[in-house]
């Protein structure tokens, strides 16, 4: 074990890392706004809004990221749609987690009491004010753990956009194993970058649930 390799590559891994958290955040956010409309779209009494949003979630889980990335970066550059590469990764990462992130709302939803939407209702809340107030901060405590989890999981599966050619932790990681056969310090740092960030994000979860917690305490 050589420190000297990953203190010396530190300013590469740093500027990787940043592409890697640049990237996931993106996709976590844009996913975010994926999963809540197609939650919507399946808590919906409209049965085709029902049967898209039940088509987008089984087809976005069932393909593989890998191949959705590729699909959107190759296959459609075949009828002349050339999409950027920055573009084709977070549009692949949202896509992809997109639909577990609505399953996680609907679940949240789901679990929530029905007799506290018609005692809003009978109180004369219109439908806005009960989603927003009521229904959605409920939603969002319980989903929280879920949420932080699925987010944790894109960040690292975010190690698959290399396949477009974006130069993220992974695979600087591993031209730096490359260049300095020791694959063993090489990956050890990304992997220490990896756990420092995940555990923000852990971080940053619990301390959204506390703050959500005492708020419905209030």
């Amino acid at each position: 074990m050589h420190p000297e390799v990953i203190l010396h590559s530190f300013g590469y891994l740093t500027r990787a890392a940043a592409t890697t958290l640049a990237v996931s955040l993106a996709g976590i956010a844009l996913g975010f706004v994926f999963g809540a409309a197609v939650c919507a779209a399946r808590l919906s009494r409209r049965a085709w809004a029902q049967r898209v949003a039940g088509a987008y979630v089984s087809v976005f889980r069932g393909v593989p990221l890998l191949v959705l990335l590729l699909f959107i970066y190759y296959f459609l550059a075949e009828y002349g749609l050339d999409v950027p590469a920055i573009v084709a990764a977070v549009g692949g990462l949202a896509l992809s987690s997109g639909a577990y992130q609505a399953e996680i709302l609907r679940g949240a939803f789901a679990a929530l009491p029905r007799g506290q939407a018609e005692a809003a209702a009978a109180l004369g809340f219109p439908g806005i004010e009960i989603w927003r107030r009521i229904l959605l901060p409920q939603a969002l405590r319980i989903s929280i753990p879920s949420l932080i989890n699925e987010f944790i999981l894109l960040l690292k599966a975010s190690s698959l956009v290399s396949v477009v050619g974006i130069a993220e932790l992974t695979r600087v990681s591993m031209n730096i194993a490359s260049l300095t056969y020791r694959p063993l310090e090489a990956y050890v740092g990304a992997g220490l970058f990896y756990l420092a960030i995940n555990l923000c994000l852990a971080g940053c979860g619990a301390l959204a649930e506390r703050r959500l917690a005492a708020g419905a305490a209030r």
